[in-house]
């Protein structure tokens, strides 16, 4: 069974840092790539940041510079740094991995910044 853990989320002022963990259990973790995606209110989930089995990372345009993904294959986790925060990051964060045609979600964390 497929498990993903989501921690880390919290209420935090604007120019603030957090950082969010994602525990996983269920896969070869080190062969997959794993993803950060958010959902603002009201408005559809998106991908924020990837990084491949390799270790190589990708970011969306509005995050670079700011976010840093990264990985700990012993520990099955995938973290993500998130500094200089602004209010429009306000978002459920979610941890996703796709294996084969099945999308695996965690249940979220809410990140809320405030201005």
């Amino acid at each position: 069974q497929v498990r993903l853990v989501e921690s880390g989320g919290g209420l935090v002022q604007a120019g603030g840092s957090l950082r969010l963990s994602c525990v996983t259990s269920g896969i070869n973790f080190k062969i997959h790539t794993m993803n950060w995606y958010r959902q603002p209110p009201g408005k559809q989930r998106d991908l924020v940041a990837r990084i491949f089995s390799n270790g190589t990372t990708d970011y969306v345009d509005s995050v670079k510079g700011r976010f840093t993904i990264s990985r700990v294959n012993a520990w099955n986790t995938v973290r993500l740094q998130m500094n200089s925060l602004q209010p429009e990051d306000t978002a459920v964060y979610y941890c996703n991995v796709r294996w084969g045609p099945e999308d695996y979600w965690g249940k979220g964390t809410l990140v809320t910044v405030s201005s």
